[in-house]
């Protein structure tokens, strides 16, 4: 493939599993002119690996803002540059975030060259629903802060992904037990794509236990996937109130739909019931 002057790629690389390393990344990393690397230390046995000569700069959150400036004017002289973070995708918890945003502001291309991600993997292995969640990333370290971060999101629907530190799991999963419930769905995903690789998938309350009574749950990369909140169901009286709002307005078949949408309800229950106050109103 051809590396284009003047872009900057956005480059995933393996979370573990030097395997995951994909023939794309290998090329672009090979072909620009600089790799941005959130710890050029870190990422120094990678390269060297998959002999990767290409020069590094670091970009972490300490100095990000600064060195955006000149890597975007690097950028529009006409140079490849490659950003990487030390395991996975960029920017998901990782620095990144100013750099692609001023080189857009800037008019310049930002291509991403896709691959691993510790969010993506979790959520496929962990057995709880994806059709819609919420990345929270790292919660606050601070006990209080966390514990009104999680006040905030007991009602979430949505699956929730978390990044956690291994000093601070036995913590978090005390808190989570509080806050949603010893029951609530959850899967610990540890090191994936590693040797030691683990998956617990149990309520809250048992997975505190499993990690309270075993260190190793305590090592390594930590990715939590809790099940959303049950939704709330709505009462009959609720969805009638809907309906005749719906009805002033539209007619029945499109009431009873917006109305099933709406309130989570069965839509055929929400349209013989929209048929009922019609013939009612009518």
């Amino acid at each position: 493939m051809s590396i284009e002057k003047g872009t900057l790629y956005v480059v995933a690389t393996p979370i573990g599993n030097l395997s995951d390393m994909s023939p794309r990344a290998k090329e672009v990393l090979s072909g620009v002119d600089l790799i941005a690397a959130e710890d050029t230390r870190h990422s120094a046995p990678l390269l060297r690996h998959f002999g990767i000569p290409t020069a590094c700069t670091a970009l972490h959150e300490h100095n990000e803002r600064e060195q955006s400036a000149q890597l975007v004017a690097r950028l529009r002289a006409g140079e490849a540059l490659a950003l990487i973070s030390d395991a996975g995708t960029p920017l998901l918890s990782d620095p990144g975030y100013h750099l692609v945003g001023a080189a857009a502001a800037a008019g310049i291309a930002v291509v991403a060259v896709p691959g691993p991600s510790a969010l993506v993997a979790a959520l496929s292995v962990a057995g709880l629903p994806t059709d819609r969640f919420v990345f929270e990333g790292f919660l606050p370290p601070k006990a209080g802060a966390r514990r009104a971060r999680l006040e905030a999101l007991a009602g979430e629907t949505r699956t929730l992904v978390l990044y956690e530190a291994p000093h601070r799991l036995a913590d978090t999963l005390d808190c989570l037990r509080e806050v949603f419930g010893p029951e609530r769905p959850a899967a610990l995903c540890r090191e994936l794509t590693k040797r030691h690789e683990t998956v617990l998938r149990a309520g809250l309350g048992t997975l505190c236990e499993r990690v309270a009574d075993d260190a190793n749950q305590r090592r390594g990369e930590i990715v939590l996937v809790v099940a959303g909140a049950p939704a709330a169901e709505t009462g009959e009286g609720e969805i009638d109130a809907l309906l005749r709002i719906l009805l002033e307005e539209l007619p029945v078949k499109q009431a009873a739909h917006l109305a099933a949408r709406l309130s989570g309800a069965k839509r055929n229950a929400v349209y013989r019931r929209a048929l009922a106050l019609a013939g009612q109103e009518g």
